[in-house]
């Protein structure tokens, strides 16, 4: 699997000063799948019994379903089944003679031959299978590594789209009680039509906008459940806290797995340059024949004999290109974790801008806007506040909660970037 980007979509969200960022999870899927994907998402909407899950159980069903993690492990059955094919002794020769070989009778003649690897070409052979198939198991721990990380992101993408959800509605809880006052207060002619005319517009538009945000918490969805790879209509639990469980790992997976990763490369261009050096070795044959002689049988005896290779430069050659491939996966080992090791500490700067920044909406940027938007509303029903102050003071309110759905989401990428740094392999 590759690497991880996302693509920026815009939310208008009841006239938002802010548009508010969607997750799309692409470079995880090659060109065809990206195809399915959008066929997926468009396809029929309907809606079915929903089952809840935690996050846990989700990352457990992906990569018990995950269709590339199955053919990692088919990669890793076939690996191990060419363990068999070590032992290579060449094609059994079986070879007939008839005619006047011995005398003006005629005579027949038949032989059979089988020539065998000698020294260490059968023992290095069934290395290098070994090793390959622990090279295919390493794939596939990288591969379960990016599922993984993307099942974070697209859980945490659908709960931020419930807490967009949660706050329209709580707008429209907001703009109704307005709209009632605004109607009361035009009853007793404390104000002009206007300030009712604007509150149903504002709460038409707040139904309105329901509906859009029901079609991206849709479309949130069917990510998670393409990346699980199931036909059942999962949905993340929604009791599950906004914001993403953070733990610091001093010891790097990342690293870890990049490094057991091209290590074991670098055994594998190891034990392929001890087979090529281990076929120059001679093989052994082995031949017995059965003939008659002036038409008298039967004649019989054994042969034996050597292959011997004269010319074994192309097997030095490719010892010397395997030992070129050791150096080359070395240093991509080393270039890679500079790489990683750059990334980390971008990746926790960012981490602790978005943390210093969510704090502030946690531990005050929140309680303001409560503050606001109750005082407001009783100094408005109560007529101590103008039309256009109470607009003003809601908006200020609203804006703030939008900016700490906002923050928390950016918080959970940037934790889960830093939890799951992206690792490369080639």
């Amino acid at each position: 699997m590759k690497n991880l980007l996302y693509s920026l979509r815009k939310i208008t969200f009841a006239n938002s000063a802010h548009p508010l960022r969607t997750l799309r999870l692409n470079e995880l899927l090659s060109a065809n799948k990206v195809l399915w994907l959008s066929a997926f998402l468009l396809a029929n909407t309907a809606t079915f019994a929903q089952q809840t899950i935690s996050l846990e159980k989700a990352i457990e069903l992906a990569k018990s379903n995950n269709i590339d993690l199955k053919i990692a492990d088919k990669e890793i059955e076939r690996q191990n089944i060419l363990k068999k094919t070590a032992f290579q002794p060449d094609p059994l020769q079986v070879q007939y003679q008839g005619g006047q070989f011995n005398s003006v009778d005629f005579d027949h003649n038949v032989s059979i031959q089988q020539f065998f690897p000698l020294g260490n070409v059968t023992k290095a052979n069934r290395q290098l299978q070994e090793e390959l198939a622990k090279l295919a198991e390493k794939r596939k721990a990288l591969s379960s590594y990016e599922l993984e990380k993307a099942v974070t992101l697209a859980y945490y993408q659908y709960l931020y789209g419930v807490s967009i959800q949660k706050l329209n509605s709580e707008l429209n809880e907001i703009y109704t009680k307005f709209l009632k006052n605004a109607e009361l207060r035009f009853k007793t002619g404390e104000s002009g039509n206007i300030e009712v005319i604007s509150a149903k517009a504002k709460v038409k538009e707040i139904e309105t906008q329901k509906e859009q945000l029901n079609y991206d918490l849709a479309i949130y969805q069917k990510q998670l459940q393409f990346f699980i790879q199931t036909d059942e209509n999962i949905v993340p639990d929604e009791t599950t806290s906004l914001q993403y469980p953070f733990i610091e790992n001093k010891d790097s997976k990342a690293e870890s797995l990049m490094t057991d990763f091209y290590q074991q490369q670098i055994s594998v261009y190891q034990k392929e340059a001890g087979t090529f050096k281990a076929n120059r070795t001679p093989k052994l044959g082995l031949g017995y024949f059965a003939q008659t002689i002036n038409t008298e049988s039967l004649f019989q005896g054994f042969t034996a004999g050597l292959q011997i290779p004269l010319f074994g430069g192309v097997n030095t050659a490719k010892v010397k290109a395997a030992e070129i491939s050791i150096s080359q996966s070395q240093l991509a080992l080393d270039k890679n974790k500079i790489i990683l090791n750059l990334q980390k500490e971008e990746l926790l700067n960012n981490f602790k801008k978005q943390q210093k920044n969510l704090n502030y909406y946690k531990n005050e940027g929140l309680q303001y806007a409560n503050q606001i938007i109750e005082t407001a509303q009783k100094s408005y029903a109560n007529g101590d506040m103008s039309y256009w102050s109470y607009i003003s003071f809601l908006n200020q309110a609203i804006d703030i909660k939008k900016q700490f759905a906002e923050v928390t989401h950016s918080y959970n990428q940037s934790a889960v970037e830093l939890q799951f740094p992206t690792i490369k392999n080639n």
